[in-house]
Order: C-alpha cells, then sequence, then structure tokens
C-alpha cells in the first residue's frame, strides 16, 4: 500500500479518519477502489466501512444504472 502525505488549513476540524472515509468513500464510488480495497484504507472492517458509506452519501451497491436497465432488459 502506498503512503500519502496531505497538508490541510488549520481550519478543518475533521479527523483523520474522517478525512480516510471520505477519500476512500469518493474512490470506491468512483470504481477505482473495491470495497475490500477501501475498508483497508481506512482501517475498517468491509462491514463497518459499508455500513459508514451511507453516512456518506455513498451508495454500498456500486453498479451503473445503465448496467442495471441491461440487466433488466436481459432477463
Amino acid at each position: 500500500m502506498q503512503t500519502l502525505q496531505i497538508q490541510l488549513p488549520g481550519t478543518i476540524n475533521s479527523d483523520i479518519q474522517e478525512i480516510q472515509m471520505l477519500l476512500a468513500g469518493k474512490l470506491y464510488e468512483k470504481g477505482v477502489l473495491s470495497v475490500e480495497q477501501a475498508a483497508q484504507m481506512t482501517g475498517l472492517s468491509k462491514r463497518t466501512f459499508m455500513e459508514l458509506l451511507g453516512q456518506h452519501q455513498v451508495s454500498v451497491l456500486n453498479y451503473p444504472a445503465e448496467d442495471i436497465m441491461q440487466d433488466f432488459e436481459n432477463a
């Protein structure tokens, strides 16, 4: 795993865990990370990470709507 160092303004009142969750959630949402990779990035279990995604308005089901419609039409 790579290490990333980020400098944040002193006005940001989020703790490290929250920032990790925001970044991992966004990377998961974009399809860059799997749910397992994103959970590892935050140091959380897969289950806990998935439960917290909803608090960040990220769907656990990271499946494009077009693919769902195509699957529906093919069924």
